[in-house]
């Protein structure tokens, strides 16, 4: 059977970092339905059977009526295509969400709170929805696939092997598990970067667009046919715009000014936005927010910065001051083969500025 997954599209999403930026904002959402639209017209082109949608489709807290109404007239273009839906996180089964109370297409079928098991000829499809904003844990344990001949698909959201606190609100769900169940396609959504293979059976497609500098690399769907000897999987890429980060080191910088032509001399591509981190030891003040006032390159959005001061520091402990006997102590302290550099570096800023 053939099918797309996708999850994390996110409609409405505020877009905060790119909001400050003019109209990005509007610009990424407008982009966001395009991709929308791309998926749609693969499913069409190539007449896939199933859509998989593994959660955080839409932001419950944002998204509008007209954007629900965009993605269900999609929908009805592919009329013959199964569309499976399981809440997360983000869009999760309430009982006044649009799940529940929008008159969703036909073809579309959307998982609720209890694990559910949906037959068809050739295949099983099982699924469970968030039904709140936090999920501890749905039971996998005592499942028991009833159809083992038949070809066995799981769409859930969740996070796989989490171990923190955090990652344990969201669906901790254990790999181990679910490979002992032994389903051919686990439709995982939640995670943002993929973990794509080509044979794979467990699988996040990662977000369907980048939303910000914590998801770099590329964005898009998995498609292929699910077998019983062994899946054959590709990977598609339909984010054109990517997040890169790029350092800029600042130790032969001796100006804002001359800082200023640095930045905008960073090679720049118009289909990628950046975040420019800049590095090394900085021989004057740096202040982002002034920064941000000059004329920058409209596709460098965000500054950060991780200098530290370049200070004489043999010159300094020489001085018969305070700050000249802190210094000297910092000195002794580095000769210790066992001295934490960060530690180090942190309490020598701490006490420089405090003595200045």
């Amino acid at each position: 059977m053939r099918f797309v997954h996708i999850a994390d599209m996110h409609f409405d999403s505020p877009f905060t970092t790119l909001s400050d930026k003019g109209n990005l904002g509007e610009k990424r959402r407008i982009e966001q339905r395009n991709i929308f639209k791309k998926v749609i017209q693969y499913i069409k082109r190539n007449h896939i059977e199933y859509l998989f949608i593994s959660g955080d489709l839409y932001e419950h807290q944002y998204v509008r009526k007209s954007t629900i109404e965009f993605i269900n007239n999609l929908f009805k273009e592919i009329e013959d295509t199964h569309i499976f839906i399981a809440p997360g996180n983000h869009d999760p089964n309430l009982k006044k969400s649009y799940y529940s109370t929008y008159n969703w297409n036909k073809n579309v079928h959307i998982f609720h709170s209890d694990l559910e098991r949906i037959q068809l000829d050739d295949l099983d499809i099982y699924g469970y929805g968030f039904s709140d904003f936090y999920c501890p844990e749905v039971n996998l344990k005592n499942l028991e696939i009833e159809n083992p001949n038949k070809i066995n698909v799981l769409i859930i959201h969740g996070t796989l092997d989490g171990s923190s606190m955090e990652e344990r609100q969201y669906n901790p769900i254990s790999k181990k598990v679910l490979e002992e169940k032994g389903f051919d396609y686990v439709a995982l959504g939640h995670i943002h970067k993929n973990n794509f293979t080509q044979d794979g059976k467990i699988i996040y497609p990662g977000s369907t667009i980048s939303l910000g500098f914590d998801e770099l690399g590329e964005h898009g769907m998995v498609t292929g046919e699910i077998k019983k000897d062994g899946n054959h999987l590709e990977y598609i890429k339909l984010d054109d715009t990517e997040f890169i980060e790029k350092e800029l080191e600042c130790n032969l910088i001796q100006s804002v000014e001359e800082l200023v032509e640095k930045i905008n001399s960073i090679k720049i591509d118009e289909n990628k936005l950046y975040k420019i981190i800049l590095t090394g030891k900085r021989n004057f003040e740096i202040n982002l927010y002034d920064l941000y006032k000059y004329e920058l390159n409209d596709r460098i959005i965000k500054l950060k910065d991780k200098t530290k001061p370049n200070y004489d520091l043999e010159k300094i402990a020489r001085e018969h001051t305070l700050r000249g006997l802190f210094v000297k102590e910092i000195l002794e302290e580095m000769k210790n083969q066992d001295y934490d550099e960060e530690t180090i570096g942190k309490a020598l800023e701490v006490g420089m500025e405090i003595l200045e």
